[in-house]
């Protein structure tokens, strides 16, 4: 359990530094943004896909 917190939280400081960066997670082609006054509608499809990818990716490294 360790462990894995200690990842999670590797993972979310990584993100957070790609984000200052200014790296447009978040905001990437294939996001869905519907905006009809003052209702916003937001739908991160690509970006959940790219998170998902490298979350599997390093999981997998860490397994072995």
């Amino acid at each position: 359990m360790g462990k894995l917190l200690v990842i999670a939280g590797l993972v979310i400081a990584g993100l957070g530094l790609l984000v200052m960066w200014g790296v447009p997670l978040g905001r990437l082609p294939g996001d869905i943004a519907v905006r009809r006054g003052n209702t916003t509608f937001y739908v991160p499809i690509v970006t959940s896909l790219v998170i998902s990818l490298l979350l599997t990716l390093l999981f997998s490294v860490f397994r072995r």
